[in-house]
């Protein structure tokens, strides 16, 4: 037999690892003949763009470039399946590249939207009764939030990412002798685990960010404003780490969505600068992290690279056991020490649903978070790739 693997959704720095992962288990199982890649995630597969892996990964050392590779080597798209029973086109189209390739196991690398795909995939196929055709998800997103799983993929090295960016920007704020906010907008869409885990650097000393806020926390314009004045009079540069899911208003900018209806989001970190300078006058600046938050491999977690190999591996194991319609998730046994198990689950479960930051881990006036969130998030983050180099600069594997 032969089996395809995709990615889809936003590009993390530990989707190649998953996609190691697959390939690698497929290298070991003796039924499998071609490892077939996606190009552009479901869509390369009903327009039938696929690639041979076996050709384009030929070494164990590409197998290690690659795995430490950011952002999805294969491409990414934001394709929502019609409902099948409404109209079947690329149901059909899907089938024949299957068929065509001799593919009977298809494993998906994404967030909740591309779980959508596994459930309506998979449905399709036992509809049609090809039960000789498996679907099985493997998640990833550094938003972290899915449902079912302690954590994502790609949720860690992000993570890691933000608190030594942030702790960067505390060591520059402190220069000059004068009041100052710095505001540092962090990515999340609806879920607040990103900018929460800037509360990690308190393992370190730091005291910094001063004030965290999230989508969870019921965000209030003048009581943000009233909370930097507190601040101010205890320390002379302030910190606040804003998620960019947080709102002001319903018109203060446009809300254009994307495929799966979410909102696409950025600038509360610059309308809350203007806040400030109109409500209290100091120096203030926004930061926008942007994309890098997403693919910044030269500083990820080791935790995370291996995780995401190893989740990948599982979904593939799941597949050829006959699995389908599931997602692979973790299941945190122990914080300390740290044991995570590879489940499977439905993929219903998971499909266009998002996990929340826990409100408990919030504190009660909403501008930051318990040391709960500490215990939780450190694991995440442990533990450093070497990362190859070439005239003083990483080296990424590219597709030739």
């Amino acid at each position: 037999m032969n089996i395809a693997v995709a990615q889809s959704g936003g590009p993390t720095c530990a989707i190649n690892a998953s996609l190691v992962g697959v390939f690698r288990q497929a290298l070991k199982t003796a039924e499998i003949d071609t490892v077939f890649g996606s190009i552009n995630g479901i869509e390369g597969v009903y327009n039938d763009r696929l690639i041979i892996l076996n050709s384009a990964i030929t070494t164990n050392a590409d197998m290690e470039l690659l795995r430490q590779t950011p952002s999805t080597i294969l491409g990414s798209c934001r394709c929502k399946l019609p409902d099948f029973r409404q109209d079947d086109n690329l149901y059909k189209k899907i089938t024949a590249t299957f068929d065509k390739h001799r593919i009977s196991k298809f494993i998906y690398i994404g967030g909740n939207d591309s779980m959508d795909t596994v459930v309506k995939l998979s449905g399709y196929f036992e509809a049609i009764g090809r039960n000789d055709i498996c679907v099985i998800g493997v998640p990833k997103t550094i938003d972290n939030d899915l449902c079912v799983t302690d954590h994502t993929p790609g949720f860690g090295s992000a993570a890691k990412y933000v608190a030594s960016t942030v702790q960067e920007i505390i060591r520059d704020s402190r220069v000059y002798s004068i009041e100052s906010v710095t505001i540092i907008e962090i990515m999340g869409r609806n879920a607040g685990w990103l900018t929460a885990s800037t509360c990690m650097l308190r393992a370190n000393g730091e005291i910094a960010p001063h004030l965290i806020y999230l989508p969870e926390g019921d965000f209030d314009v003048s009581r943000f404003v009233e909370d930097v004045r507190c601040e101010q009079a205890k320390h002379q540069a302030v910190i606040v780490a804003v998620s960019e899911g947080i709102t002001i208003g319903d018109s203060d900018y446009p809300r254009e969505l994307d495929a799966f209806g979410h909102v696409r989001q950025s600038g509360i970190g610059k309308q809350l600068e203007m806040v400030i300078a109109n409500e209290i006058g100091c120096k203030v600046r926004s930061i926008e992290l942007n994309v890098m938050q997403r693919c910044s491999s030269h500083i990820c977690s080791k935790t995370d690279i291996d995780e995401a190999e190893q989740i990948g591996a599982a979904g593939l194991q799941a597949a050829m056991s006959g699995s389908t319609g599931k997602v692979m998730y973790f299941k945190r046994l122990s914080d300390i020490p740290y044991v995570v198990t590879i489940e499977e689950g439905n993929a219903a479960d998971f499909a266009n649903k998002e996990k929340p930051f826990p409100k408990k881990w919030i504190t009660d006036r909403k501008n930051n978070v318990s040391d709960e969130a500490v215990r939780y998030f450190l694991p995440l983050i442990q533990g450093e790739v070497k990362t190859a180099m070439r005239n003083g600069m990483p080296l990424h594997f590219m597709l030739r």
